[in-house]
């Protein structure tokens, strides 16, 4: 059985774990357990496994993924940064911490058409409130932004990501 330390990415029981937990963990008290007992291992080798694939890159993290709209947060805008290249990864981090942004990256400029480098999504349940705090990244980027747009979400589009059969 494998460690934490083993070099060795995924193995079967890694395998199982991921086509298990692939659409989310369940619905539980005792999530891990429930996995752990549809395997046939013990609960802490679950956590140890998935802690070891997100350390490695492998899941890109473990957590709760709300549905915005059913939440009353129908105004979701990407805003868009044309920022300093020199201060983008500390001006990104910043901005990735503040409790209203869900994703922050950084992102190739396609110019002339587009000068965007910093992505930071916003959710609101008004536009109002997507521009105000749109505001608030302006004023902590301060002179480093040389401009920024919001697009707005138009639709719903069903995310996933990679499903292993």
């Amino acid at each position: 059985m494998n460690t934490l330390t083993d070099t060795k990415l995924i193995d079967v029981l890694d395998r199982q774990i991921i086509r298990l937990t692939q659409a989310g963990l369940p619905l539980v008290p005792r999530p891990y357990q429930q996995i752990a007992e549809q395997i046939g291992i013990p609960a802490d080798i679950v956590m140890q496994r998935m802690e070891r694939m997100l350390a490695l890159g492998i899941i890109r993290r473990i957590g709760a993924v709300p549905n915005h709209y059913a939440l009353g947060y129908r105004a979701n805008g990407m805003t868009v940064w044309n920022v300093d290249e020199t201060k983008i990864d500390a001006l990104g981090a910043q901005v990735g911490q503040l409790e209203f942004v869900t994703h922050c990256y950084h992102r190739p400029r396609h110019l002339p058409d587009w000068p965007y480098n910093l992505f930071a999504m916003v959710h609101g349940k008004t536009h109002e409130e997507v521009e105000e705090k749109t505001k608030i990244i302006a004023g902590l980027l301060g002179d480093a932004s040389q401009g920024h747009e919001i697009l707005y979400s138009t639709r719903i589009l069903k995310k996933t990501g990679l499903r292993i059969s």
